[in-house]
């Protein structure tokens, strides 16, 4: 128990110090993100250590079972890549050009609208996506409207990270947990919509309250342009997204798996964009753009922490972190321990880590502990740049477009905002149980 602990603690600590200091590195002119690769260092180190044996790691991860994490790496993959094609042809900025069009001269109107359409966007997207398309946005709008680009960036970092809890395809953790604990599709909304709606008010209330005297100011028109040129395309992408949402909603009664749901859109996606392109005789460049946004690195960093984690259970680390944790107050307990150690591991591998935590307490507290660590895993985000990859990128867009937010800043709004809203979510989910 010893090794693998050690091990697998420093490997957290070294992946928090690259987060923090060296998130990025360069080998012969190619940017690396650092920290997947110390994980996949740590996950190297259990079995070269021999805390875990090799063929216990190839089982697990060739079982046919679905919380095989290569089956739930290529559902999230794919639902990205359906995203990242409305993006590529200016869906999203286009949306978001628009709703900055009603808000005219008034920034809280601005604020209102930009808070409900990156809420609305993430349900039915991803977290991520929203994040990397809307932060250049809104720091090329505010930098030409001469306003202050905070309120604005932190409102709509949070909306995407709390409203994403809605659908099991808002957040691989959410994708996770729920597979591994055989939740449907339609029994999870049934469940996070309520406290989803509940923690999306509270910290729409908090951010309000924190950026008021900004928001105050009149806002100086800004012109902006965002059009779609490319209407065919944008159909087949919207289609393509509709259907496969709907087909993952019905899949648990049609005896479908959801990855292969989301693999079978994205190949029919790409066979269409082919045929689009043949009859417009030209190459298919959006598919390539694709696949280069597509977030490959997930899949070194889920399988490595899950390598990690796989370690401190055999060793049984995992079972007395259960017993620690205890069996009253389940909700509130899971919620804030899930909550507090995303962001010591990253929300991530604590999802892996806690479905061996929750397998160890009684059946029937299994399932309010599920989506209460799945509100956790969210909510956890946006305390510190550590609680999530969608964190670490957009610390990296701001400080590429020269926009100076601290870790101290990350803490005093992340703080304010997110303790509020955990319980509200988590008071609201404790009701429903």
């Amino acid at each position: 128990m010893a090794t693998s602990l050690t091990i697998g603690t420093l490997s957290c600590l070294l992946m928090i110090f690259c987060v923090l200091f060296k998130p990025q590195i360069s080998v012969r002119g190619k940017v690396i993100d650092t920290y997947w690769v110390v994980i996949s260092a740590g996950a190297l180190m259990m079995i070269i250590s021999g805390c875990i044996d090799i063929k216990t790691v190839f089982s697990a991860l060739s079982a046919d079972t679905a919380v095989n994490p290569l089956k739930i790496l290529v559902l999230f993959i794919c639902m990205t890549i359906l995203s990242v094609l409305l993006d590529e042809i200016g869906f999203f900025a286009y949306l978001a050009n628009k709703s900055l069009g009603y808000a005219g001269k008034n920034q809280f109107k601005l604020f209102l609208i930009l808070y409900i359409t990156v809420s609305l966007l993430t349900i039915f997207t991803s977290n991520d996506i929203i994040i990397l398309t809307f932060t250049p946005f809104i720091c090329y709008f505010s930098k030409n409207a001469k306003i202050n680009p905070l309120p604005y960036l932190v409102a709509q970092f949070i909306a995407a990270n709390t409203w994403s809890m809605m659908l099991i395809v808002g957040n691989p953790t959410n994708i996770y947990l729920a597979t591994v604990y055989h939740v449907n599709f339609i029994y999870y909304i049934k469940i996070m919509v309520l406290p989803t709606v509940a923690a999306g008010i509270v910290a729409f209330v908090i951010l309000w309250l924190f950026f008021r005297k900004h928001l105050s100011t009149p806002l100086s028109v800004c012109k902006t342009t965002a059009e779609i040129n490319d209407i065919p395309m944008l159909i087949i992408g919207l289609i393509h997204l509709s259907v496969c949402t709907v087909i993952l909603a019905a899949s648990s009664y049609l005896d479908i798996e959801m990855w292969s749901v989301s693999l079978i859109s994205v190949i029919s996606l790409f066979v269409f964009i082919f045929i689009l392109s043949a009859f417009r005789r030209k190459k298919p460049v959006v598919i390539t753009n694709c696949l280069k946004r597509a977030p490959w690195q997930l899949i070194p960093f889920v399988l490595s922490m899950f390598i990690l984690i796989l370690a401190l259970d055999e060793s049984g680390v995992t079972k007395l972190f259960s017993g620690l944790l205890g069996t009253d107050n389940t909700i509130l307990r899971y919620g804030f321990s899930s909550f507090l150690s995303a962001n010591i591991i990253n929300n991530i591998p604590m999802s892996v880590l806690f479905c061996s935590v929750i397998d160890a307490i009684p059946a029937t507290l299994q399932i309010p502990a599920v989506f209460a660590t799945v509100i956790g895993s969210n909510l956890g985000a946006f305390l510190t740049p550590i609680g999530a990859l969608a964190g670490i990128m957009w610390t990296m867009i701001l400080k590429k477009k020269d926009i100076t937010y601290t870790y101290f800043d990350f803490l005093k709004y992340g703080f304010s905002v997110s303790v509020p809203s955990l319980l509200g979510a988590l008071s609201v989910l404790g009701l429903e149980f």
